[in-house]
């Protein structure tokens, strides 16, 4: 039997590297010792096989399902899960979370100054379909102070992870907006050496999906490898 190869090894410059003193808590978090690289089995590589049956239809639309209209302004966020090569990766799971209009997550460990919204719980869901592609109907989130440096602010971003046919296969990555002045302090999205690599994570207006008089558009594609590959957590 032919061993599996390992994965590739990600262009240098596109990824952030584990310790980013800026971003305080990665000089706790980040490997002490060299690591070390272990080879993929064929179990890991082909499953434990991920069901995604538990997604139900409108698990992309953070709007709905709470009682309620949220508060804030309508987006609806769209794009495709691509190749190193372009081609689409379908049937991938893509979940987002996000704080709420006033920049307040539903977490208990969230305490900052900010109303919470009963009908906006900031969580979904959606699968791509053949063609890679997905869509997800929210609010607009907050930005929102943060601990890190002094007067620290998170510029308003959404979270997104991705799974592919099997558990090992995990993503997480963060989508940004355009002309939010907070990118430049925020040491999280600064922690991408390559400037055109940190582009690579700030959505793009997106004139066609824009709903007349109900929701902006912005359209985030998502490369899985390779020298355009988005950076990934």
């Amino acid at each position: 039997m032919t061993r599996p190869a390992q994965y590739r090894r990600p262009y240098w410059d596109t990824q952030p590297e584990y310790r980013f003193d800026p971003y305080g808590s990665t000089r706790f978090r980040s490997p002490q010792q060299p690591l070390i690289a272990l080879p993929q089995s064929l179990s890991e590589v082909t499953g434990p096989g991920l069901d995604t049956s538990f997604v139900q239809r409108d698990d992309n639309d953070l709007t709905v399902g709470h009682g309620g209209e949220p508060i804030g302004e309508r987006i609806l966020v769209s794009g495709r899960v691509l190749d190193e090569n372009g081609r689409p990766v379908p049937h991938a799971l893509i979940e987002i979370w996000q704080a709420n209009a006033a920049g307040r997550y539903v977490h208990e460990r969230d305490q900052h100054d900010a109303p919470l919204d009963p009908h906006f719980s900031g969580e979904g869901r959606v699968v791509t379909d053949d063609q890679g592609r997905y869509q997800f109907k929210t609010i607009k989130p907050g930005a929102y102070p943060w601990r890190n440096h002094y007067n620290g602010w998170r510029p308003q971003h959404i979270h997104f992870s991705l799974f592919g046919r099997a558990y090992a296969t995990r993503l997480v990555t963060q989508m940004y907006f355009p002309g939010d002045p907070l990118l430049a302090y925020d040491p999280i999205f600064n922690c991408v050496p390559d400037a055109k690599a940190r582009d690579r994570l700030v959505a793009a207006f997106d004139w066609e999906t824009t709903q007349p008089e109900h929701a902006l558009g912005y359209r985030f594609d998502i490369v899985l490898r390779g020298r355009d590959a988005t950076p990934m957590e």
